[in-house]
């Protein structure tokens, strides 16, 4: 699919040998080896409504910025009430948080089909947009990315009329209430020039590139015509993920002058409540129970498929319902496993793809409707997530950071969280 990148990495095997990753992120496991609640808390039913269509009306016009690519429209809608501390003994909630790399809708309907289901189950989730395919093509050289060649992008650039597909479809993520975070720009994972040897000032230039292609595509596309992003990009930008999960400890340096949040790029991560790493919340993808294998798989999209059909993207169509089901098992069994232990935050990643027929777009879905209207169960964006830390007692916290994975409070909630 143009767009999303196949360049692969190594990965960490858990219980097996290692095996290749790809699009943004590595690989656990092995190919071959076996407005809130009453208490203010973010809660399902927060990010319901959206503003599909393209039709002008009744969109907020507020106060254009610079070329007037985008506008301050005043505070997201939709958002959940003000985060509470949780009371002694009280039972945390089991958040979940859909993310999605790139965030570029290729004319395969996946941003508002899942759009649509979010709205339609009162999730929140977090859009990571690839500055670049906000880039006409024919600006490519605009873009100077660190130590490649000016205009060099390891993913494709968007058509045209994708990009105004783009455009719509984030315009109407935020206005729904959704996260607009960044997966930076040209996706360079080997090489010399891989951003896991960029140096924080490298980072900086990534940054401040990523910004300026969302906040100037009308200068860039002479598209005069069409509504803003409504929002202020540099003000909501609070986090992002790494291209491959590459390059994070020269990233956090700059991301926290920048007063970024939290970070997304940690690999291989375990099913725990999160700590900071120089400043920022470390918000990993996790490694999750793999159906029918002694290993655990990464809880993303491109991961799952690496240990099904060895990194192709067309695997033998046989084997498309059986693969299914096992990527919805494995998302499933990393929720029920932290929902019924320790309640630690479950992070999913995606892509927008239809690789092996489309199978993971549907694993995908059939697993949020298997988690939504659960009990306890928030279905947030990664700031929403980051805002509820930030609400809670360090002492609380460093409490459910004493729980390991698939470990339930000695004694239940009440014992573990009091006072």
């Amino acid at each position: 699919m143009r767009g999303i990148s196949r360049r692969g990495l190594l990965g960490t095997g858990v219980g097996a040998a290692a095996a290749l990753g790809a699009a943004g992120c590595g690989v656990l496991g092995g190919s071959g080896g076996d407005g809130g609640d009453g208490a203010g808390r973010p809660r399902a039913g927060d990010a319901k409504g959206g503003s599909g269509g393209n039709a002008g009306a009744g969109r907020p016009q507020g106060r254009p910025i610079g070329d007037g690519s985008t506008a301050d429209t005043g505070k997201q809608p939709k958002q959940p009430g003000r985060p509470a501390p949780l009371e002694p003994g009280q039972t945390p909630p089991q958040f979940v948080v859909f993310s999605w790399d790139g965030a570029g809708e290729v004319g395969n309907g996946l941003f508002p089909r899942f759009l649509d289901l979010a709205r339609d189950h009162g999730a929140a989730m977090t859009f990571f947009l690839s500055g670049i395919y906000l880039l006409p093509e024919s600006k490519k050289t605009l873009y100077r990315p660190p130590n490649n060649p000016v205009g060099a992008s390891d993913i494709g650039y968007l058509t045209d009329a994708h990009i105004k597909d783009t455009l719509e479809n984030v315009r109407r993520a935020w206005l729904d209430g959704h996260e607009i975070g960044t997966h930076f720009n040209g996706h360079f994972c080997g090489g010399s020039g891989s951003v896991g040897k960029w140096t924080p000032e490298d980072w900086r230039s990534e940054i401040d590139q990523a910004v300026r292609f969302v906040t100037e595509w009308k200068t860039n596309s002479g598209w005069t015509d069409l509504d803003p992003l409504p929002f202020d990009y540099r003000g909501e930008l609070v986090g992002g993920r790494t291209p491959c999960l590459l390059g994070q400890e020269a990233l956090l340096p700059t991301a926290r002058k920048l007063g970024w949040r939290y970070d997304a790029s940690s690999p291989g991560g375990r099913q725990v409540w999160p700590d900071k790493r120089q400043g920022l919340w470390d918000l990993p993808l996790q490694a999750v129970p793999f159906p029918g294998h002694s290993f655990e798989v990464l809880s993303m999209d491109y991961n799952i498929l690496a240990n099904q059909s060895k990194n192709s993207t067309k695997g033998a169509p046989s084997r498309y319902p059986g693969w299914k089901r096992q990527a919805t098992e494995a998302y499933l069994a990393g929720f029920t496993r932290a929902y019924e232990t320790n309640r630690a935050p479950f992070f999913i990643g995606n892509h927008f793809e239809q690789w092996n027929g489309g199978i993971y777009m549907d694993a995908v879905e059939e697993a949020l409707k298997g988690m939504a209207g659960k009990k306890d169960v928030r279905l947030v964006s990664f700031r929403q997530f980051v805002d509820w830390l930030d609400a809670q007692d360090p002492k609380i916290l460093g409490k459910l950071r004493s729980l390991g994975v698939g470990e339930s409070p000695a004694g239940g909630w009440k014992s573990h969280l009091r006072d």
